[in-house]
């Protein structure tokens, strides 16, 4: 049995231990002794640009935006799906994940960091999202573990009120905000419905094949045509009646 290789190390924003793994073909990246991401554990990654840029098929061209570079496997999907005209651009705050994709992992997607279509930015994608106006069809989220952050706690600030709404204004008419978690969360659901946008949640496999644990995406737009068949439609809960409220109801509605 071949053993697992250290390839690499680099440090989280958090001050966190972040390393890459080889064993055989296969790649890991492991933050403080946790799993982050494995490369025979993508289908989820895929999921997120089928989901998000569903609504660009057959679109002259397109603008996307990735946040999270990832292992790159959610940037092929996305090239693939793109015609030759549309743009990718890319924001990854960490140098050492650009720098690894570059070194190790590029070979997993036929090295998507070299397609003339994409645009590089090693940034913060809250900075870049902040600045730009009517500018994506679609923004595609793979940031740190979702709304629950892993590696870096102030990226809650991309998952709040003003982080949501900064992302509504960055979208062109039409788009599409999809957003990548390892939980569900329903306070992120509520906040993007404050926000003024429909929300349908997937669940979606980790992996292919049986016993493969679930992630889950959202799908986000001003305009409800716009999200992708099938999911989970999120409603903001009603307030139950309290039974003095129910019988008081009741009383007056006898007395009419």
């Amino acid at each position: 049995m071949k053993p697992r290789i250290k390839l690499a190390k680099a440090t989280t924003p958090d001050g966190g231990e972040m390393l890459l793994y080889q064993h055989d073909q296969d790649f890991s990246i492991v933050v403080n002794g946790d799993d982050l991401m494995h490369s025979r554990r993508h289908e989820s990654e895929l999921q997120l640009a089928q989901l998000g840029c569903q609504h660009l098929t057959g679109a002259p061209e397109a603008t996307v935006l990735i946040g999270g570079l990832g292992m790159g496997y959610t940037l092929r999907q996305t090239l693939d799906i793109l015609n030759s005209k549309s743009q990718v651009i890319v924001a990854e705050l960490m140098e050492s994940v650009v720098e690894w994709n570059q070194e190790f992992l590029g070979e997993l997607n036929n090295h998507p960091l070299r397609d003339p279509r994409v645009t590089l930015h090693t940034v913060d994608v809250v900075d870049l999202i902040s600045d730009s106006k009517n500018s994506f069809d679609t923004i595609l989220l793979d940031i740190d573990n979702g709304p629950e952050a892993m590696t870096n706690s102030a990226n809650s600030r991309l998952y709040g009120y003003v982080g949501i709404m900064a992302c509504k204004a960055a979208l062109r008419n039409n788009g599409c905000l999809a957003v990548w978690s390892a939980k569900p969360n329903k306070q992120f659901e509520h906040q993007v419905m404050d926000c003024g946008m429909h929300i349908h949640r997937f669940r979606v496999p980790a992996h292919k094949g049986k016993n493969a644990s679930s992630h889950f995406i959202w799908i986000a737009s001003d305009d409800l045509k716009n999200l992708p068949p099938g999911g989970s439609e999120y409603r903001k809960p009603t307030k139950k009646k309290t039974t003095w409220q129910a019988k008081s109801k009741k009383s007056v509605w006898k007395q009419k």
